[in-house]
């Protein structure tokens, strides 16, 4: 007598058939964000029309807490989906390809995800989206003020000549606006497998009066471990250096307040 399937080998079968293939999907490893890409972008947060993008979520008048810039293929935000049902997570992504890649595994995700039994969480994955959008001219239009709890840098491209260093997506000019869009206490969480770009990035948080550096160790004492994990292993870049053996170098911020007196 054949064996029986078990339901859930038949709902993974059905989502693994749904899910895009990256072989159709190809692109560059990285784009300029300098060049006069065709984008479409709100004037302003409010302008946004965040129903279109979390539809499950359109009553509640929420917005993204969880902001990944250069999200890749969303490896981050997939795996942070089931771990904050109720948070908003956006990725943003410059390639057309890439960006389009995302958008159809969330949408696959999204139709064959059934809601947990007893859960009062939306359907899994009606948390995560993703815009095609340039993070470095646009991000003060897609967040308002202190929305973001956490903003994610994962191994965003190193830019290793000097006269291309000033499109490195960490920045003075761009810390300034990461830190109008996080909350007093959001964190900014980086990582990289080039030590000099996390020198680069570290050095430059540390300069910034609006950053504060918080170890790895401090944040898993405040229950971030989950993230922590899923920056160092989600993404494609991630898992790449794991099987290269490679070193990923870590360093985290929290957006601090600072007295005006």
């Amino acid at each position: 007598m054949p064996k029986r399937k078990r339901p859930d080998a038949d709902a993974d079968a059905e989502q693994n058939a749904l899910l895009p293939q990256k072989r159709h999907y190809r692109q560059r490893a990285h784009a300029n964000p300098f060049s006069d890409h065709a984008l479409s972008y709100p004037s302003s947060p409010r302008a946004f029309n965040w129903a279109e993008l979390y539809p499950a979520f359109a009553a509640s008048a929420k917005t993204p807490e969880f902001a990944d810039v250069g999200c890749g293929f969303g490896g981050l935000l997939i795996a942070l989906a089931p771990l904050f049902p109720d948070t908003l997570m956006l990725g943003m992504e410059i390639r057309v390809q890439v960006s389009q890649y995302v958008q159809d595994r969330i949408a696959a995700l999204r139709a064959t995800s059934a809601p947990q039994p007893g859960s009062t969480s939306p359907a899994p994955y009606q948390n995560v989206s993703i815009v095609r959008a340039n993070s470095m001219k646009f991000t003060p239009n897609y967040f308002p003020k202190h929305s973001l709890s956490a903003m994610f840098f994962l191994f965003p491209d190193p830019h290793f000549k000097s006269r291309k260093h000033k499109a490195r997506i960490i920045s003075p000019t761009l810390l300034a606006e990461y830190a109008y869009v996080l909350k007093p206490g959001g964190i900014v969480y980086t990582i990289t497998d080039v030590q000099d770009l996390h020198e680069w990035m570290k050095t430059h948080l540390e300069d910034f009066p609006l950053f504060q550096y918080v170890s790895e160790e401090d944040l898993r004492g405040e229950g971030k471990g989950p993230i922590l994990d899923a920056v160092y292993a989600s993404t494609e870049e991630g898992k790449k250096v794991e099987r290269n053996k490679g070193d990923k170098w870590l360093a985290c911020f929290r957006r601090i307040e600072v007295s005006r007196d």
